[in-house]
């Protein structure tokens, strides 16, 4: 079973009227690249992100937040959630990063669902730097073109939240995914 995908299937059915999400982690990699190893797919949540000028629409996005409940409460029994919502100021990413988001192609019937650019993605999975993230991130390098030089440009853009141990576990990841982005050269 694909769990990212029953999860917004689970969504999506309490969804009321048009919504949109911008997926991240293993649920990203397992529902936006083709061919992406089944152990994506067993990942137990989504992770989402929410631009800050979804968030400034509060009243508009009530149906949201009462389909995420519903449909937590539904999928709680076998163990599945969607609850890592993070504000984007939260996450590693370039500023830009939401308009070069990229259409997850699934046939929801209210949600539209969106991935980070992969070079966005890389950012995100820098964070921690532990084995699985960097995995993560050859995976993401063989899927898409991605050059030394525009990763190197990618960690100068970075907004980077202002929390010391992330700032260091991003310093320190650097080294090891441009080396990770070499080896595909």
């Amino acid at each position: 079973m694909n769990n990212p995908l029953h999860i917004l299937q689970t969504l999506d059915r309490h969804l009321t009227k048009p919504a949109e999400i911008t997926i991240f982690g293993r649920a990203a990699l397992a529902l936006g690249f083709p061919n992406s190893p089944a152990a994506f797919a067993t990942t137990h949540a989504v992770d989402a992100i929410l631009p800050l000028s979804w968030l400034a629409a509060e009243d508009e996005n009530m149906d949201f937040w009462q389909a995420q409940q519903k449909a937590n409460a539904e999928l709680e029994p076998s163990g599945l959630y969607i609850t890592h919502l993070f504000r984007e100021l939260e996450i590693i990413l370039t500023p830009d990063w939401l308009t070069r988001r990229v259409r997850v192609p699934l046939e929801l019937r209210q949600l539209t669902v969106f991935r980070p650019s992969a070079l966005d993605l890389i950012l995100t999975k820098m964070a921690r730097g532990d084995a699985n993230d960097l995995a993560d991130i050859r995976f993401l390098l063989q899927q898409e073109t991605v050059s030394t030089d525009q990763i190197r440009a990618a960690f100068i853009r970075a907004r980077v939240p202002d929390v010391p141990e992330l700032c260091e576990l991003f310093r320190e990841s650097q080294a090891k995914v441009l080396a990770l982005a070499a080896d595909q050269d």
